[in-house]
């Protein structure tokens, strides 16, 4: 069945995905999230860790981990699916995958979660531009990943997650450790910072 799949064009992919980004934009606004941060202001970035505006403005720390996303669901999805999808039907996918991420994310279960076994204690969820920012990063990870050499995007990564590591003290890898396994000397390392 998959293989008679018509092929989505990057245009109606990109439409879809809106349409997507809007309807989990609009959940996390229903859920009680601001539109912009409390503070009353947007930033293009803030480079904060673990105050009131960290995932309030429409970049940060974290971004870079959302990008990262993207070049993994490439992955994925593209092994997944061994050549029946075009680019464009799997970025929609991956859209659909961090949408739904965005959405449990700023759920009271995955706030309360980064607040008890993270360092994120003051962590209260993303606001929608934050949100939709983080969904965007996702998809340019996804579109460099189909564009570029496996080894540079190997290459991305492993900066990434070393310069966060550096940076902040936080990474993609230690935020599912800490989010799915919490390990006490981790979270102790993390504070010192």
């Amino acid at each position: 069945m998959i293989d008679r799949l018509p092929r989505l064009s990057l245009r109606n992919a990109l439409l879809a995905s809106l349409l997507v980004i809007l309807v989990a934009e609009g959940v996390v606004f229903a859920m009680g999230h601001p539109l912009i941060c409390k503070c009353g202001y947007v930033k293009l970035w803030h480079g904060g860790r673990g105050d009131s505006e960290m995932s309030q403005h429409i970049a940060d720390w974290y971004t870079y981990s959302h990008v990262l996303h993207g070049v993994i669901f490439y992955w994925l999805i593209s092994w997944i699916a061994a050549g029946r999808l075009s680019v464009a039907a799997r970025l929609l996918i991956a859209v659909f995958i961090e949408a739904g991420w965005e959405v449990f994310e700023n759920t009271p279960f995955i706030i309360n979660r980064y607040r008890s076994v993270t360092i994120s204690r003051n962590y209260f969820g993303d606001s929608v531009i934050n949100s939709t920012f983080d969904i965007v990063a996702m998809m340019l990870g996804f579109l460099l990943a189909s564009r570029l050499a496996t080894w540079i995007m190997v290459a991305l990564i492993i900066a990434v997650e070393v310069g966060l590591l550096f940076l902040i003290r936080d990474n993609l890898i230690l935020n599912i450790i800490m989010l799915v396994h919490p390990i006490d000397a981790i979270r102790v390392w993390q504070a010192g910072g």
